[in-house]
């Protein structure tokens, strides 16, 4: 039993491997590239803490007589601190991995809350249809008619009118995540939505109901394996919607607090000193930030393809 396991296991490895998806994957030196960027950023965001040169989150390692360092290779720069160091003299390259830690963070669990709404709301609407699809859609056309941004920015205003200042700083990041979640539901929503509308006029659909099954069950275990494959097309995309709308509401100084400083936070702090000469401060996080977003989005289109049986 156990050498049948071990012999299956490498067939299907191998059968992926050869697959449609992996030999597109392949063939497409951009996507590899932008695949690697993105892992890198992944790594290195989540290994901030271990792999950062310095720890900007401990102010006894600071030094103000280190403040405004330019990068390494200019004169008055030390190697020390690669990309320089910001007004406080924490180092830049470190406070990029950090923020772009908070930022990750953020836009993940943002696409994540957005995916679970949205998914569920467009297999009730395309399933049950009637009154139920009716409200739902309304409802995502109203939004829709609304910039994404100006959702987020309503929640969030609505959130800290509501909660005590002194939580403020607390649940900044929780109220972050669901304004943007919120904003962005309706994409998932709707390609749910014309997706299940298709599945469930099917044959394995009909037969699931003719057994007895559960709509809840043939909603979950038939309908929504068949309509994943657009969702994870929204998903790369949105996610780096995502990470650019928490850099924009920290950007505004409506995202999280200076006391955890996104990408977002740092490029509005550096943009004070950009036109002092110390252009570093806010150039190397928007380099970082473009570059992290633009794998992504390079990613969701690779997908986008790959997933389209017309190109193959």
């Amino acid at each position: 039993m156990t050498a049948l396991t071990g012999t299956a296991r490498p067939g299907r490895l191998r059968r992926l491997w050869d697959g449609d998806i992996a030999w597109s994957f392949r063939r497409s030196p951009v996507t590899v590239i932008a695949a690697v960027v993105a892992a890198l950023s992944v790594l290195g965001a989540l290994g901030a803490p271990w792999i950062a040169p310095h720890d900007t989150m401990d102010l006894r390692t600071l030094n103000l007589l280190d403040a405004s360092l330019p990068p390494a290779w200019q004169s008055g720069g030390e190697w020390t601190y690669l990309l320089g160091t910001d007004t406080q003299g924490r180092d830049v390259l470190s406070t990029i991995l950090f923020g772009a830690r908070i930022s990750i963070l953020v836009g993940f669990c943002s696409v994540l809350f957005a995916l679970i709404l949205g998914t569920g709301l467009g297999l009730l609407s395309g399933y049950l249809g009637g009154v139920a699809d009716a409200i739902i859609m309304r409802i995502a056309d109203i939004q829709l008619s609304f910039p994404a941004i100006l959702i987020a920015l309503l929640l969030d205003g609505v959130a800290r009118a509501i909660l005590p200042r002194t939580l403020h700083e607390d649940l900044g990041i929780y109220v972050l995540v669901l304004s943007i979640g919120f904003s962005g539901w309706v994409q998932f929503a709707r390609t749910v939505r014309g997706s299940t509308m298709v599945e469930k006029n099917k044959e394995y659909v009909q037969a699931a109901r003719i057994i007895g099954r559960h709509p809840l069950a043939i909603m979950l275990q038939h309908i929504l394996p068949n309509v994943m494959g657009p969702v994870l097309v929204i998903t790369t995309i949105y996610l780096a919607l995502a990470i650019i709308t928490e850099a924009t509401l920290s950007f505004l100084g409506v995202g999280l607090p200076p006391t955890q400083p996104s990408l977002g936070t740092l490029i509005r702090v550096g943009n004070n000193y950009l036109f002092s000469g110390e252009w570093w401060i806010t150039i190397f996080p928007g380099l970082a930030l473009v570059i992290m977003v633009l794998s992504f989005n390079l990613l969701g289109d690779w997908l986008r393809d790959a997933l389209n049986p017309k190109l193959r």
